[in-house]
């Protein structure tokens, strides 16, 4: 039993990091699996967060995540950066078993997080790195003067359209109705920006081009008319889906694809295993959420810990 540790907490966005930041104060030496090339979380796509408590000035979403490691790290939480790609989280120790290695732990916190949503278009994945991107922050710079689509209307897709706005030489923000879900906020930057065209009631009927994107078929959702919109790039930012097809169903899922908890706790169906964040969360799914949610999840474990 000397390599089963207290707490294993799988995920590293505001969720994973915040719960570590907790037990590792409670001196429960955490590990975190914080993935591989998507370790951070959503937050390393984002560019700027205006509404974090404390960042009174924006402050970038890698930087915020990067900080949050280094106080976790400070009070002694271990980290490694690999992908869990099975659970077994029956009995009293339950297991993690990643593409590195296999580790034990007492309790486990699930912050899976999400992934992008996808349009599901004939042609959208061969020509994703061509044109089709779910990245501003990744591949912007890229569509320099060039012609952009950004797909969407809520605050991804008016902080993608605002940022790529400095790169394209136009963007067109495509919305299948005739009102953006976005803040206020974010709408009147949107209006004030001159290269940013919002094409309302409009939907992306295919994904047009052979090597890289040319064009894309809009169709008008009243009307039904078709027109061809010609593009170089095409930012899809419709939302998110929880990472939980990775647990095989190892804990209890909701009719989303969400963890169920027994709220307003982080409890799942299976005794010392707890969820918080993107992967519970399909309601406000705000980085500020996420991070009480992490918090809610290091306490109920550590009370779950001190009744063993």
């Amino acid at each position: 039993m000397d390599d089963v540790r207290n707490i294993i907490i799988v995920g590293s966005g505001p969720a994973g990091w915040t719960a570590a930041i907790y037990t590792a104060r409670a001196g429960l030496k955490p590990l975190v699996i914080a993935g591989g090339l998507d370790a951070g979380g959503a937050l390393m796509t984002t560019t700027e967060v205006e509404n974090f408590p404390g960042w009174p000035e924006p402050v970038l979403g890698p930087e915020l995540m990067d900080k949050m490691q280094s106080q976790a790290e400070k009070f002694g939480a271990e980290v490694e950066y690999e992908d869990a790609i099975k659970f077994d989280l029956e009995g009293d120790v339950k297991t993690v078993v990643t593409d590195s290695g296999t580790y034990r732990a007492k309790a486990v916190i699930l912050a899976l997080g999400s992934a992008y949503k996808k349009l599901g278009l004939k042609g959208e994945d061969a020509l994703t790195g061509k044109g089709v991107s779910y990245c501003a922050t990744c591949d912007g710079f890229f569509f320099k003067d060039r012609q952009i689509a950004v797909i969407g209307g809520g605050d991804s897709a008016a902080t993608e359209a605002l940022f790529l706005a400095s790169f394209g030489d136009t963007v067109h923000l495509i919305h299948r109705r005739d009102q953006l879900r976005a803040a206020q906020v974010l709408v009147d930057r949107l209006q004030a920006t001159p290269n940013i065209v919002i094409h309302w009631n409009s939907t992306v009927e295919a994904v047009n081009g052979e090597d890289k994107v040319s064009s894309l078929t809009l169709k008008n959702t009243v009307t039904g008319e078709l027109s061809d919109l010609p593009i170089q790039g095409m930012f899809v930012a419709i939302g998110h889906a929880p990472r939980t097809e990775v647990l095989g169903g190892a804990v209890e899922l909701d009719e989303g694809g969400y963890i169920k908890v027994d709220s307003p706790s982080t409890l799942t169906n299976v005794p010392g295993v707890f969820a918080a964040g993107d992967v519970v969360d399909h309601r406000y799914r705000q980085a500020v959420t996420a991070a009480g949610q992490g918090c809610a999840a290091a306490l109920d474990a550590q009370m779950y810990l001190a009744s063993l």
